[in-house]
């Protein structure tokens, strides 16, 4: 079976990979979060992709959907555990990575978790696989830890640039008839906590999706719609992507309330527990299973 774009989506993940690796590397105390960002998605395109979304930098009880703003000033803190979550596309064809850093050194084995959950169920897949089936891999090796799993987060079957398709990777036992099959590519990302082991939403993000567009009153807002949905119509864009200064910040504000744009919210454990995350993406072949991401 030959699979669509496979080359491109090999050259995704050699790219996510290589980024990701260097990255982590400038993940200390005293550094901006948005020197890393801004790492990672200018690394992205000088080896020859794009950001199939903003990087996201998710600290200590933030589990997901937190990207530097504009001219953020926060900085990394020497008790943090950072999630460095990205994803690269090549011609529309995605690869989506997470690994998490701590900084505090106080969660070894909470990392571990989320990391063991990740290859354990990599390692059981053997399609066509019930994704019920992996998401009870990955809770009780998650649970095995002492941790609980974050239930109201999955992994993702990805298409050409559509980072969701409707079919999830569970991180919990969930009663299903669904299955990824040979031909799939997918994101797997096991999230472990030592809180409640949900997430909630959090204040409005600095991550947006292009929804529609709509007849806008404001002339800035309509010149700036005009410009997302040219530039960003099929995969999430940051905030700082798109303005430079408070008043376009203003313009960017009444899209999200003109629901020509939707607004991700930044995702917060439920109990303020500290959570940590892994993810690869992985190719199912006939012969094989690839960890393009690796």
């Amino acid at each position: 079976m030959e699979i669509e774009g496979y080359e491109k989506i090999i050259k995704a993940g050699e790219i996510a990979s290589k980024v990701r690796d260097e990255a982590v590397k400038l993940i200390k105390p005293g550094v901006k979060l948005l020197e890393v960002a801004e790492f990672v998605e200018n690394r992205t395109k000088e080896l020859g992709g794009e950001p199939a979304f903003p990087c996201n930098i998710s600290i200590n009880d933030i589990a997901a959907h937190y990207t530097p703003k504009l001219n953020d000033s926060l900085e990394f803190k020497d008790e943090d555990v950072v999630k460095l979550d990205l994803g690269v596309h090549v011609d529309g064809y995605i690869a989506d990575t997470a690994i998490t850093v701590d900084l505090s050194n106080s969660y070894r084995d909470l990392v571990k978790a989320s990391e063991d959950a990740l290859y354990t169920v990599i390692k059981e897949i053997n399609p066509p696989m019930n994704i019920g089936e992996m998401g009870k891999i990955i809770q009780e090796v998650i649970e095995s830890y002492g941790f609980k799993p974050i239930s109201n987060l999955s992994g993702h079957v990805m298409y050409r640039y559509e980072l969701h398709t409707g079919i999830s990777i569970p991180n919990v036992y969930e009663r299903t008839n669904k299955v990824i099959d040979v031909g799939d590519l997918v994101a797997i990302e096991p999230f472990a906590t030592n809180g409640f082991g949900m997430v909630k939403d959090g204040e409005p993000g600095n991550i947006y999706k292009f929804l529609a567009k709509r007849p806008i009153r404001l002339p800035q807002a309509r010149k700036l719609l005009e410009v997302i949905a040219k530039n960003y119509a099929y995969l999430p864009f940051a905030e700082r992507w798109v303005i430079k200064n408070e008043s376009e910040r203003l313009a960017l504000n009444s899209l999200v309330r003109s629901s020509c744009l939707y607004s991700y919210p930044i995702l917060k454990e439920r109990k303020n527990g500290i959570v940590s995350q892994a993810e690869h993406t992985i190719l199912i072949t006939e012969n094989d299973v690839i960890i393009t991401t690796r």
